[in-house]
């Protein structure tokens, strides 16, 4: 008679967390992050139709790293839960943290009741009437719910990019400086390099404060390039305002190379000089004998 195969639980759920921690390190990494007009999120994502960030209900949005057929169903799964919710009950009743809640339930079930735990990782968000009642949830693979305040970053280099977000946040973050934070996060990578990620590489959207309902909106391509090319440096072949030169040397025309305005050299003749030298030539023209034939001292009809 052969021996049972035996696993010490221990053993069998720390090879879970390997495996789905392996399998979410893969994807690529997702910046969630409150600014003063409502909460903003950011990946990178080229394809158009394939979505990492999507609208739960009015004022809640969904985000998610790992593998795209489980986390598109916990998606469907959530839309769901929010339609019946609010259908049966009121559209307020449907909330962040019921959401949450909801999900970490499926998640921690299929953790420990299924031979291949879920490989995802998603946050929940809530944007509400005020920055204080904003609400962030991140869950784990295992079902683990965490309350985040001001911004979270999950994926494959989450400790990374969460410390290049730590230093760079506040709470009164404009929407285009919140979303060049996340961008410039993105592209750090490991820290060692950098790179620059195009408006057509990036996935962004953001939960708006000031929308009267459905407060979700997704930001298209020119949007973001004109938000991330806000606080870019002028470009270096225009000329600064400080190199043109002045205006009075334009009017004055007669500047010498290498002096201010102050030492331009004047006119070498002054505008009235002409008249004098005509006057002079005019009272040397009365004054000079007839030089004809009277100059000479011979009387006309003398010769002969």
């Amino acid at each position: 008679m052969n021996m049972p195969f035996y696993v010490s639980p221990e053993q069998l759920m720390k090879d879970r967390a390997d495996f789905a921690r392996k399998g979410i390190a893969r994807g690529r990494s997702v910046v969630v992050l409150a600014y003063e007009g409502g909460i903003a999120f950011a990946t990178e994502n080229p394809s158009r139709a394939l979505h990492k960030i999507s609208e739960i209900y009015d004022r809640i949005a969904f985000a998610a790293v790992g593998k795209y057929n489980e986390f598109e169903n916990l998606r469907v799964a959530g839309v769901r839960y929010a339609d019946m919710r609010g259908y049966s009950y009121d559209r307020s009743d449907v909330t962040a943290r019921g959401l949450a809640n909801a999900y970490a339930q499926t998640l921690g079930t299929v953790f420990i009741t299924e031979s291949k735990p879920l490989e995802v990782e998603i946050v929940v968000a809530e944007v509400g009437a005020q920055a204080a009642d904003d609400q962030i949830y991140r869950l784990t693979y295992d079902g683990t719910v965490a309350d985040e305040h001001g911004f979270v970053v999950m994926g494959g280099q989450a400790e990374q990019l969460g410390r290049r977000v730590k230093e760079g946040w506040r709470a009164d973050l404009t929407l285009g400086e919140a979303l060049r934070l996340a961008v410039a996060a993105l592209g750090s990578g490991d820290g060692s390099t950098s790179r620059t990620i195009e408006a057509a590489q990036l996935e962004v959207a953001v939960l708006e404060r000031d929308r009267p309902r459905r407060a979700f909106r997704r930001l298209n391509r020119q949007v973001l390039a004109d938000l991330l090319a806000e606080g870019a440096p002028a470009s270096s072949d225009e000329a600064p305002a400080d190199d043109l030169p002045p205006a009075d040397d334009v009017a004055t025309g007669s500047a010498t190379p290498g002096l201010s305005t102050a030492d331009t050299v004047p006119p070498e003749t002054p505008a009235d000089e002409p008249a004098k030298d005509s006057e002079a030539e005019d009272s040397a023209a009365k004054e000079k004998p007839d030089e004809g034939p009277g100059a000479t001292g011979t009387t006309p009809g003398a010769e002969g």
